[in-house]
This record gives structure tokens, sequence and C-alpha cells, in this order.
């Protein structure tokens, strides 16, 4: 069988049922192999960063592999954005991108980018933006070459991986005369138990004082599926339960022990929780700038830090912690609490956490608009059992994560530290067809819609019913907060949106534009049962402003922090 022949079929062995890409003459041959295949479908989007993003969306809450593909030069160029995301949040995803003939190598092949005579060099960047690339050279390599790709992928903390594919491997009486399945042998990070009896001595200790502990729970803890864990952890012990935005409802968010999002834009409770706690016992996360503040130096302050992570990396990259275990987090916290009942006795119940502070905050009925805090609320509020909130890079993302409570088997995700714009606008393609009987609901800016928007022909191609809420103000709000905070004034935030429900029905999607929330509910409610890929444009209120603190002792004294700051900097000059 040909060369392509061969990966697909490989990648049928490893239980691959989707991939995404875009055509190219470079990987025509590809294109073929998945027509021809009866196990995985070919998802063909309009530009090749969507099928990136596509591709961390379908690895985001299950144990596949994300496949997406693209062909040499440009084509494979536009995949580094998506494979960006996958390094950063913890995808296993495929890349698979043409490459030129071997032979052709800087002699001014059209595309080529084996970084001689002034091309690009597609390996060294290819390298920079996944766990490895790999450059097939013999084609009796590949299946070789496709298996260690597809382990590496899924080993320790997962990520993206590549392969080039030379064209001259791809021309006719080329053959994989050895093919063979995939055989997937990914060990699970296991705990120390050393390590685990060192963390039950300590927590054991905190209780046997009456030292608060708090749990801090991030995606890690998400995506090993260790919501029923964690959940008989803090019952057990009677252990307040914050989160990050990512870790948002690892446990239902309106259980007695969860306080609620601990980040810039989190809730009052978390914070108070996090500042009283004597021991904080960090699961799944990697203490990135949201989740601490702006990276605070004194976040840990006259505390225990145990941190608990997949990755040796991100365990003490700013935060020494006291206590430390490489682990995946449902097996470690499993082994904690293992070790621990045999410590611990009952656990008095946890009085006064409840979490109010989001519920009490007044927000006003608009004419011609709809307070953003409010749509946040309905979509949280309406929100089937199983759903899953996506939120794009931007203020939206500050109103969802503080008003939408999820329950359980609900879903939240922001992109993560790389953070792009329109990543889950596309990527929530790819949710919906890994779990297609999960709603899939985008919040996301009007210019994040903007940058991406028009993959809904993609969804309307191939019948994935996504539906996409727009907060719609005509600006870039987030930039234009920080130049006002910063700077006094701001620029270049404003634009012209057009009319996105018009444009969704001419794509031949559902399009609703609405300026009541009374409008929005019906919208949303017309949405959530029609089957079809959905667009509603949701005029929002500009001047209203989402909960954010740099500091965990709250707003106000955030704000002071701030000025102080100023005042020190400009007293210096």
């Amino acid at each position: 069988m040909r060369v392509y022949e061969a990966i697909v079929k490989g990648l049928e062995s490893a239980g691959v049922d989707t991939a995404f890409g875009g055509n190219g003459e470079n990987i025509a041959s590809l294109a073929l192999a998945l027509e021809r295949s009866r196990k995985i479908r070919p998802i063909m989007t309009r530009h090749e960063q969507a099928a990136s993003f596509m591709a961390c969306g379908y690895a985001m809450y299950t144990n596949r592999l994300g496949v997406c593909f693209a062909t040499v030069g440009p084509g494979a160029f536009n995949l580094f954005t998506g494979l960006a995301v996958a390094l950063s949040d913890s995808y296993p995803v495929l890349a698979l991108t043409g490459f030129v003939s071997l032979d052709w190598r800087g002699r001014g092949a059209v595309n080529d980018t084996s970084g001689l005579n002034r091309t690009p060099d597609s390996q060294t960047m290819f390298a920079a933006t996944t766990k490895r690339s790999f450059l097939l050279t013999d084609i009796a390599d590949t299946c070789d070459v496709l298996e260690e790709a597809v382990n590496i992928a899924f080993e320790g903390r997962p990520g993206p991986v590549h392969i080039h594919v030379p064209q001259n491997l791809t021309h006719r009486g080329m053959t994989v005369d050895n093919y063979r399945d995939v055989r997937l042998d990914v060990a699970p990070v296991r705990p120390d138990p050393e390590q685990i009896e060192a963390i039950a001595g300590v927590l054991a200790g905190a209780l046997g004082q009456g030292r608060r502990i708090v749990l801090l729970a991030g995606f890690g803890a998400i995506r090993s599926h260790a919501e029923a864990t964690v959940q008989r952890f803090v019952e057990r012990f009677q252990t307040p339960l914050v989160t990050t935005l990512d870790g948002k409802g690892i446990i239902p968010e309106t259980h007695p022990l969860a306080a609620g999002v601990f980040s810039e834009s989190g809730h009052a409770s978390a914070s108070k929780v996090f500042r009283e706690a004597d021991v904080v016992l960090a699961v799944g996360n990697s203490l990135n700038q949201h989740a601490t503040f702006g990276l605070r130096d004194d976040l840990f302050d006259g505390k225990v830090l145990i941190q608990v992570n997949i990755a040796a990396s991100e365990i003490g990259k700013h935060y020494a912690p006291e206590l430390a275990l490489v682990s995946d987090a449902r097996l470690a916290i499993e082994a904690i609490t293992d070790a621990l009942e045999k410590r611990v006795g009952r656990v008095d119940p946890v009085q006064g956490i409840g979490r109010r502070d989001h519920e009490e905050r007044h927000l006003p009925h608009l004419p011609g608009a709809i307070h953003p805090g409010q749509l946040a609320q309905a979509i949280g509020r309406m929100l089937p059992e199983g759903g899953v909130v996506l939120a794009d890079a931007g203020a939206h993302l500050a109103w969802l994560g503080y008003y939408v409570d999820l329950e359980k088997g609900q879903n939240f995700r922001k992109t993560g530290t790389f953070g792009p714009m329109s990543a889950h606008v596309n990527g929530a393609i790819g949710v919906k067809l890994a779990q297609p009987e999960r709603t899939v609901v985008v919040g996301c800016g009007d210019g994040c819609y903007s940058m991406a928007g028009f993959e809904l022909m993609t969804a309307v191609e191939n019948d994935v019913p996504v539906i996409w809420v727009i907060f719609n103000d005509d600006e870039y709000k987030l930039v234009k907060l920080y130049q006002i905070s910063e700077y006094g004034k701001s620029g270049l935030v404003d634009f012209q949106n057009p009319d996105f429900a018009a444009y969704a029905k001419a794509c031949g999607a559902d399009g609703h534009r609405v300026e009541t929330l009374e409008e929005f509910e019906a919208a949303f409610r017309t949405a959530l049962t029609s089957g079809r890929p959905t667009v509603i444009d949701a005029k929002i209120a500009r001047w209203a402003l989402p909960r954010y603190s740099t500091s965990p002792e709250g707003v106000i004294p955030g704000i002071w922090e701030t000025l102080e700051e100023r005042f020190r900097h400009s007293s210096k000059k």
C-alpha cells in the first residue's frame, strides 16, 4: 500500500474516527486515502488553522487522538497556532503535513521549507510547537514512526506531535511493504508511594491540629476524569474546594464545599477560603498567571504548598512547594485519600463556605442591550445536563467563568496559557464531533467570531449542531480596558460588525439577533432543541465591567496595589 494509505490504516487501528484538515497537491494522496476510509471521517476546513483547533477540541475531553493535516509550506504553517494550544493545554494531537521531495530541497521547489537557501525551516518550527516532530525519510519506517508519534502524544503530560511526509515517498511505485497496526503502550503516571505517605502525613497533621486545608483543582483533574475522586476527598475530609477557570465543574459548583473560582476574575468566596487556608493542595494545575493573580510572589506566603502535576517540569517553576508529586491527578487523589483515611477519623463539617457573592451582585435590566452577566447567567441556567461551555479569549470569558454555575457532568474551558482568540469558535466543532451527545455552546466575543466564523460553513456542511453565542459590543473590550487602565485612554479597539444572524442564515445555519434577555432565552431555547448549527448575535451593554482583581484580597485592595505601584514608579522618575 502507499504511504498515506498505511498511515490512515494505522490511525484506524489506533481508534481514530475523525481527522480535520485542508487539501493540497502535496497531500493529494492523503485526501484520497481518507476519502476511501470506512472508519475515519474527514472534515475539510476552510482554513488549516481551524483544523488544528478542531483537533484540539476533539481531544479536549476524550482519551482519543486529535488528528489534523495540511499540505506543505503555507498550509502546514497554518497549523502552528493550534499545535501551540495543544502544547500549552495538554491535548494529544497528531499533525500530518507534506514536505518537499527530499532531492529537491534547497533547489527552488515551490513551498520548500527545508531551511536551505533562504527557505523557512519547518522542521525547527514544528519541533518548537510539539513534543516531537518527525521527518519520514525512509518509507519502510512509516509504521514505526507513526507508532512512536502516537505514543509520545499520550505519554506523561499529553501534547501534540507531528510528521513530515516528503512528496517523493508518495510517488508511484513507492510502497509500504511492512505494514503493521499501531500498538498503544502508554503507562499511566502513577504516584510514588513514599511521596504519598509524606503528603498524607502532612495533611493528617494539619487536620489533627485544626489547621485549614484547601484543594485547588485545575484542568489536569478534569483531563484525568478525577471528578468522583475529588468529590470523595473533599467530602470525606471536609476540605473546601477552589478551582481554576478550567477546573470549574470538577464537582458541582452548587456543592456546599465548592467555594468557587480562584483567579483574577474569580469569586470573592474562593479568595476568602484560600486566604484562610494553612495548607494548599494544588492538583492538576500549573499555577500559571490567571490562577495566581499575575504570578504574585507572595501568594503562598505563610502556607504549606503541596503540588501534584503529571509533568515534573510544571512543579516549582515559580512557586517552590513543600511537597511535590509527579502523578496523574486522579491516581494521586485516590492514593492520598486511601493513605489519609488510615490516619484520620471523622472530620467535623466545615461551615460558612457558601458561594453567594456572584448571586448578590445586582445586574440591571437595560433597554436595547443585554447585561453580559445576565447573558452568562442565562446560559448557565439553561445549559442541559452534560453540556459544555467554551469561552474564547476576551472579557466574555470572565463573565462566563464568574456567572455560569456548572452541575455534575458539565464543563467549562477557556483557551489556556497560549490563549489565542477564536480557538474555541472552531474547536467547538471538534468537541461536538468527539462527543455528539453533549450540547456544545461557545461564548465568544464579536472580535473572536469575526476572525474565524467562516468555519460555520464547515459545521453546516457536516451537520454539526454547535451553538455560538456572540457577546456583541463592537469593540475589543479586554484590550480597551487594559489600555484605559495602563495609559488612561484607548485606541484602535472599535470596529463595525455585520449582521451575524443574517450571515448565519446565508450559510444555511440558524441565526438569531437578540437585544433583550427575554429574546435571548427564547432563541437559546430554540437552539437547544433544533439540532442545527446556530449563531445567536447578542447585543450587550458596552459599559458593563466584569469582576477583576490583581489581588486575592479583593477588588479594592487590588486597585490600591495598582495605584501604589504606579506612584512608586512615578516617584522614581
